[in-house]
């Protein structure tokens, strides 16, 4: 949250805060703001933001589906903070998509961008499952591969398909792939994940048997904003090492 707050204050003119949920950021952002369109589509939670901050005079509340808003002025900033690993579980992308149309052209989106990265491991996972205990007990298999990186200021295509080349240096039963997601809240201010905010994904899939000098070649693909239900995973080849 801190990481928001710093970029927050850099913040002029129109702003949109979609998914503004309690209203931390709506309140943070008036500060600096002229004018603040919070958006929440919950209408108890809502209802709540609305009653708190109902002494600004600089914040208009739109209890809706930020796809359905039809925004009066064009947006300066728009605020968006559902992330979540690789941008799966939320609809960020598609609401992102949508209304980008309404924001400047010179316009910035806070956070910014994310980047993906897959290691793979040996787990007993036997669904996916987030990891929010740093002691679960995974072995690592190989090193971080950064597989993606998105802009938010741009249309993101919703379906995410990767062909991966997996390196191992350690050996041991490959069983499932690990997603972790950095989010670049400004060009300047990355965050890693944490319990609360992007807890990396453990992803199961066939077992297979590798050594160090390995490279595994994987196929992922999921929609992003289509829930865990998308992923998909596929071995679909290894290159032996030789020594």
């Amino acid at each position: 949250m801190a990481g928001f707050c710093e970029a927050i204050t850099k913040i002029r003119g129109i702003v949109y805060d979609i998914g503004a949920g309690s209203g931390i950021l709506t309140e943070f952002a008036a500060s600096y703001a002229n004018f603040i369109y919070s958006v929440e589509i919950d209408p108890q939670i809502s209802r709540k933001t609305r009653d708190i901050l109902k002494n600004y005079k600089n914040i208009s509340f739109i209890n809706d589906d930020a796809r359905k808003v039809d925004f009066p002025k064009k947006a300066d900033y728009i605020i968006c903070e559902m992330l979540d690993t690789a941008l799966i579980d939320e609809e960020q992308v598609p609401i992102l998509n949508s209304v980008l149309k309404y924001l400047k052209n010179e316009g910035k989106v806070i956070p910014c961008g994310i980047f993906n990265g897959a290691e793979p491991i040996q787990s007993k996972a036997e669904h996916i499952y987030y990891q929010e205990d740093e002691t679960s007990p995974e072995k690592v298999l190989g090193p971080l591969n950064i597989y993606s990186k998105y802009e938010f200021g741009k249309y993101i295509h919703p379906l995410a398909e990767f062909k991966l080349k997996i390196k191992i240096n350690r050996e041991g039963i490959l069983n499932s792939l690990k997603i972790t997601t950095f989010t670049l809240i400004t060009e300047d201010i990355i965050c890693g994940p944490t319990p609360m905010m992007n807890s990396p994904l453990i992803i199961p899939m066939e077992k297979l048997k590798v050594k160090p000098g390995d490279t595994v070649g994987i196929y992922l693909s999921y929609q992003m904003g289509g829930g865990l239900d998308t992923i998909e995973t596929r071995i679909k080849g290894i290159s032996r090492s030789t020594v």
